[in-house]
């Protein structure tokens, strides 16, 4: 098998789909490729258009609902910041990150590709982590927890109650120093949801290998401008716009 087609064979269908990485020849390592797949896999893919090398590039999604839909859990002022100028700075360091590996990979630069890892890490980490938040996000008045179902089950199962996996999560998401993101994600190994918190923007399954069901942004730049450095208050609101039923789509697809 030629090294083009272990790569092939080894990243994750999601990762050539988010990223889609051409590439056109190298002697790497299998660890480096497979470092590489994880940093970006995701079951959460974006849409793409032309890309480097041939491929495809990361695009920002657009947004289900307007900026002011989740208002007064979210500003309008924040979700235009969050979405236009954040996300969207994420999605531009990627592209340019991968056609620097799409460079250094025809050319059989390990050196540059190992180079590269912390790129791709974050900015590939920060394009998946809000892709899927901004889908965990509905309009006010739109969320409602199940009153029966799988998802309710999975989490009476672990937590006891919605009330109590509410209480757990949120202190998680409070308690993480600087940057980061809190988690609800789904072990395959177990088949129980679980809470999981990241820093930076390391993506859940990647760092932890929990598929992510529900992730909460909880860097600044996501409530300073509506609650200043009070992240209590904000991770409490933002349960007012969790699309619980997007939430649920994502444990059964898990499962």
């Amino acid at each position: 098998m030629t090294t083009a087609a272990a790569i092939k064979n080894t990243i994750a269908p999601a990762l050539l789909r988010a990223a889609s990485v051409h590439v056109r020849s190298s002697a790497l390592p299998a660890s480096l490729i497979a470092s590489s797949a994880a940093h970006l896999s995701s079951s959460s893919p974006s849409s793409a258009g032309a890309g480097a090398g041939g491929g495809k590039a990361a695009v920002l999604p657009d947004l289900p609902y307007d900026y002011s839909a989740l208002s007064p859990a979210i500003s309008a002022e924040t979700m235009e910041l969050h979405h236009s100028k954040h996300h969207n700075a994420y999605v531009t360091n990627l592209n340019v990150a991968l056609e620097k590996l799409d460079a250094a990979v025809s050319i059989g630069d390990v050196s540059s590709i190992v180079s590269l890892q912390g790129a791709l890490r974050f900015n590939g980490g920060g394009h998946l982590n809000h892709s899927l938040f901004w889908e965990n996000l509905c309009a006010v008045g739109r969320s409602s927890f199940p009153t029966s179902g799988p998802l309710k089950d999975a989490v009476d199962s672990r937590f006891g109650d919605f009330e109590s996996m509410k209480r757990e999560v949120s202190a998680m998401c409070v308690g993480v120093q600087g940057s980061g993101w809190g988690w609800l994600g789904y072990d395959a190994k177990t088949g129980r949801v679980e809470a999981a918190t990241c820093p930076n923007q390391d993506p859940l399954k990647a760092t932890t290998g929990l598929v992510p069901l529900l992730g909460i942004d909880v860097w600044e730049h996501a409530y300073y401008v509506d609650y200043r450095n009070v992240r209590p208050n904000y991770v409490n609101a933002i349960w007012d716009v969790i699309d619980w039923g997007k939430v649920e789509e994502r444990l059964a697809a898990a499962k």
